[in-house]
């Protein structure tokens, strides 16, 4: 009995010492816990010397020999139980470390939220700090940014609305002074591509901000666009724009080019029209437009207030856009290129001549250009996935692993564009950003493979209905974006190879990410 009472309070003064671990017991349970261990200490020092009274033999008047036998049995006995004792309570030892253990853990994890609250208790607010928190959290390791720092796309989406702010300025500047010509009415400019949808892979100071600006035929003339056709069933890439005369005898003080006499006709014969200077062989003729402006921006930009603070200068480095370079007074750069396009009806497709044409094209062929749409598109997802998704810094990254390779980032926009129109949108969630790389990368390797990856917005069926196609792009077969692999073995070889070294980028990105983040969450901690 007392051996029983023994280890009953040897276990149970375990418990309440290894209740020490836990450091953030109050000072009244504290002072408790010392109460009961002074009683307990007092407890077993009685039953001890209980024990070894007991032990004492008892008989004097029996022979020695008799009285040493009861005695080695009773040794044997309590050496027997004291071995069965040990073994039990080195039993429950283990397993109380292993409560204990998992208790602190679960305790310690909720003291951490607690700290990161600023001491807030209540379940609720813990949840809803940490999915503040989650966004930037989980992109420090996706970016190798702290979580104490912004994601850097937000720098230039904020400048890039100052760039749409300067150049709207300068339009209006400039279509005052063609309003009493016969040369094209320069429209809003539209912000187009990374720069103004929110992913760009580059630094801000080295962003090049794109806009385009549409071209409308001046009075009395007609943009009529004449398709290229490569094939059967196939929508025409590639556009010719014929400048026509067009009849305006309905207009306030216009005169009509086809139906006025040419004594009429005389008095504005000296203006410069769309069709003297703009066009080859009454086809509109990019290279001339381009050079055109240029021209128009240099001679406009002292009009501007902006000029006081920057310094403009025109690049020479595209013949089919107009490319700027800002220097600010501080000496800090911002460039911008302006791209020229007719729009295809009311549609948000354009004819345009980008950047990256084939030189060997004629500068009268004119190719389609769905930036704009892209644009509204990247919008409309905006307004349907869960907030603080994770699809423009998937694209963000993925477009940022590309320098040194053929792929484009126009393919991975692409394929990007692809899984956004077939993956639930409750998939985008930030805290599944890691699964949505991975579908990227295996949706990328598929049509590496394959060799196929279809133009985004023809032949799609399941187009957003705010956006606005020509009435063929549905019916029409969509062009393959990588048809030269299909012609060229070398270059499929190649873009498999350079498929695995983007891979393996991203993935020491991701680890790299990783790593910085639990230092920083150490640091804070």
């Amino acid at each position: 009995m007392a051996a029983t009472k023994f280890l009953a309070l040897l276990l149970q003064g375990f418990i309440l010492f290894s209740a020490k671990v836990h450091e953030k017991l109050d000072e009244a349970t504290w002072k408790r816990m010392e109460e009961h261990k002074t009683e307990m200490n007092q407890e077993m020092t009685r039953l001890m010397e209980e024990m070894e009274r007991r032990s004492q033999p008892q008989w004097s008047l029996v022979p020695m020999i008799l009285q040493q036998r009861p005695q080695e049995q009773s040794i044997t006995t309590w050496t027997a139980v004291l071995f069965a004792v040990t073994a039990g309570v080195l039993v429950l030892l283990y397993w109380l470390c292993w409560w204990l253990r998992k208790r602190c853990s679960e305790t310690d994890s909720i003291w951490g939220m607690d700290e990161i609250s600023d001491g807030r208790t209540d379940e609720a607010d813990e949840t809803n700090k940490e999915e503040i928190d989650a966004e930037d959290s989980i992109f420090a390791i996706l970016s190798c940014h702290d979580r104490c720092k912004q994601w850097p796309v937000q720098k230039t989406i904020s400048r890039s609305e100052e760039v749409k702010g300067l150049v709207d300025d300068l339009l209006q500047v400039l279509r005052i002074r063609l309003s009493n010509t016969f040369l094209p009415v320069l429209q809003e400019a539209i912000g187009v591509d990374s720069s103004f949808e929110g992913w760009s892979p580059n630094e801000t100071d080295d962003v090049v901000y794109h806009l385009l600006v549409p071209l409308k035929a001046p009075t009395g003339y007609r943009f009529i666009l004449e398709p290229m056709i490569t094939g059967w069933r196939m929508a025409p890439i590639h556009s010719r724009i014929r400048v026509d005369l067009e009849c305006s005898c309905g207009g306030k003080k216009t005169l009509c080019f086809l139906h006025n006499s040419k004594k009429q006709l005389r008095r504005v014969k000296k203006k410069p029209s769309v069709l003297d200077i703009l066009c080859t062989h009454s086809y509109l003729d990019v290279e001339k437009v381009a050079k055109w402006f240029q021209d128009l921006v240099t001679k406009a930009w002292m009009a501007l207030p902006q000029s006081r603070c920057y310094k403009m200068k025109v690049l020479p480095y595209s013949q089919t856009s107009c490319l700027l370079q800002l220097k600010s007074n501080s000496g800090s750069k911002v460039a911008l290129e302006i791209l020229f396009g007719v729009q295809q009806g009311d549609s948000d497709i354009f004819l345009s001549s980008l950047p990256e044409a084939d030189t060997n094209t004629p500068s009268t062929v004119w190719r389609i250009n769905s930036l704009v749409a892209e644009g509204k598109f990247f919008r409309h997802v905006a307004r349907q996935v869960p907030q603080g998704s994770c699809h423009l810094k998937c694209l963000h990254l993925c477009t940022s692993v590309l320098e040194g390779t053929d792929i484009s980032q126009y393919i991975i926009k692409t394929v990007v564009m692809h899984l956004l129109n077939t993956t639930p949108v409750a998939g985008w969630c930030i805290r599944d950003c890691i699964m949505r790389l991975a579908d990227i990368m295996r949706h990328l390797h598929c049509c590496l493979e394959q060799k196929q990856l279809n133009y985004f917005f023809l032949g799609n069926a399941e187009m957003p209905k705010e956006i606005i196609l020509p009435p063929d792009f549905q019916q029409s077969e969509p062009p393959n974006l990588l048809e030269h692999l299909v012609q060229d073995q070398a270059a499929h070889t190649k873009a498999l190879r350079q498929f695995e070294e983007i891979q393996d980028r991203l993935l020491n990105r991701l680890y790299i990410g990783l790593s910085t983040s639990r230092r920083a969450s150490t640091v804070m901690q």
